[in-house]
């Protein structure tokens, strides 16, 4: 930002914001944060819109903008997302946890529905928000969590321990020395491909926790094919996947073996998600 002068009021703080181009709910959260205040009390912006706004909060409240509209995602510059009810602390080194990967949580949820204390393991975890919401969702889960990233998993122990959940993780390439036994094996891997247009828009975040292979499912096509020899009798893959994925990813289910192989929708009605269960009598 060229202009150092501090606006007078809330409101023009917004306004400044704005006329960035920073989309409105943008502005606001980090408006709050740069005010102090909590990130989800948007109506106390507007309650107090006409409250002076502090001088010293400016420098770096402009500085946030300014890489806002470079393109780094909300979520690095406060520090914290929101997923499935619970806060998490996120940076740089993981990727920004996505609502639609709730429809994923909700999923092995339904999975493990009448299942008394299951083994459950998140593969790529990144900031431990699949694992997280299913621990705190299932106290009586013994919840398994790996990522092949040393920062990642800083990142994910740091959440863990923050919100008092016993998630045990692991650094490993996906189902590299895992155990069996699992009702439930979850990923949100890597499927995008290399070359895809919409990458540049994702520069600020990991790319190898973004990209997998030629078509995107170089990842997914290695957990399908290890998957079974971890999971128990009757026990779940889920994956989430790309916008247009889900045929091929039941594909690719169907041809490993997999019984009962569906998709599920993500909040905007994109087949998100695919998964199938297994069965050692066939």
């Amino acid at each position: 930002m060229t202009d150092t002068t501090a606006p007078s009021t809330v409101a023009q703080a917004l306004a400044a914001a704005m006329a960035l181009g920073i989309d409105r709910l943008d502005a606001q959260l980090l408006l709050l944060h740069a005010l102090g205040r909590p990130v989800n009390d948007r109506a106390w912006l507007l309650a107090h819109d006409t409250d002076p706004f502090p001088g010293e909060a400016w420098p770096a409240f402009a500085a946030r903008l300014s890489r806002r509209t470079a393109g780094e995602p909300v979520a690095y510059l406060l520090g914290e997302k929101e997923f499935h009810g619970l806060q998490l602390q996120v940076d740089a080194r993981v990727l920004v946890p996505r609502p639609d990967t709730e429809t994923l949580v909700e999923w092995a949820l339904a999975c493990l529905d009448g299942r008394p204390a299951p083994r459950v393991l998140d593969l790529g975890t990144g900031s431990g928000a699949i694992a997280l919401a299913l621990q705190h969702a299932r106290p009586d889960a013994q919840v398994d969590a790996v990522d092949a990233s040393a920062d990642a998993l800083a990142v994910a122990r740091a959440n863990a321990q923050r919100l008092g959940l016993p998630v045990r993780f692991t650094e490993s390439n996906w189902l590299d020395g895992a155990t069996d036994g699992y009702a439930v094996i979850a990923s949100n891997p890597p499927y995008i491909a290399a070359g895809d247009p919409h990458l540049p828009a994702l520069r600020h975040e990991p790319t190898r926790a973004l990209v997998a292979g030629a078509d995107g499912l170089d990842d997914i096509r290695q957990i399908v094919r290890d998957a079974p020899a971890h999971l128990a009798d009757g026990g779940w893959l889920l994956l989430e996947h790309g916008h247009d994925q889900a045929e091929a990813v039941r594909q690719l289910l169907a041809a490993r073996g997999f019984a009962e192989v569906q998709s599920r929708n993500d909040l905007a009605g994109i087949a998100r998600c695919s998964g199938g269960i297994w069965r050692t009598v066939k």
